[in-house]
């Protein structure tokens, strides 16, 4: 093919257009078939069963269309389910943020709950020391006959020590309070209840 001219002679017979298939084979180097010879792509066309037909053309188009419409189908069905995920985990973001503040507020009431706690054994151990010096005051008198005190504890305290300790108090002694323990009964054999 010089000068981009066809290799074909002209026969006066108008010139055959190339078959793609012999355009390709003539590149090759490969001969045109003869006319008694034909090529194996026109053996291949006279094939009925091996002939494209529009109709199958048509038949495998509609197929490929189905194939996508389904592939469609289901791609939107994934885009639902993948909005319907992040919907989920959108909420179980929100529901751990919440429980991640309320967990803090928590470790923080445990936290002064804990000062509390160390504050309120502070507070005892001072509430005991106090309990015990107040009663370095105290003075417990065992072995009175019940009832011998009558109404008026503080004077029968104040008749009745001088003269059990041989001590003359002055001046005479006072006291701030006295009971005796339990609550005052009539019953002499009864043994009064510590209240």
């Amino acid at each position: 093919m010089p000068g981009g001219r066809s290799s074909h002679k002209n026969t006066g017979k108008p010139a055959r257009q190339l078959l793609f298939s012999e355009a390709l084979l003539q590149a090759k180097g490969v001969p045109p078939p003869t006319a008694t010879q034909p090529s194996a792509t026109h053996q291949e066309m006279a094939d009925p069963a091996q002939e494209p037909t529009m109709d199958r053309i048509l038949q495998e188009i509609s197929a490929v269309g189905c194939r996508l419409e389904g592939m469609d189908s289901t791609m939107v069905s994934m885009a639902a389910e993948t909005k319907s995920i992040r919907t989920e985990i959108a909420s179980f973001q929100t529901r751990v943020l919440g429980l991640e503040q309320r967990v803090s507020k928590v470790e923080a009431h445990a936290s002064s709950f804990q000062d509390r706690d160390q504050e309120l054994l502070f507070l005892h151990s001072k509430l005991t020391d106090l309990e015990d010096r107040s009663r370095r005051d105290n003075v417990l008198f065992r072995g009175f006959p019940k009832n011998i005190e009558g109404e008026d504890l503080h004077r029968f305290l104040g008749d009745t020590l001088p003269g059990l300790t041989g001590t003359i108090f002055e001046p005479p002694l006072e006291f701030q309070r006295s009971h005796r323990l339990g609550p005052w009964r009539t019953d002499t054999d009864a043994r009064p209840n510590r209240s």
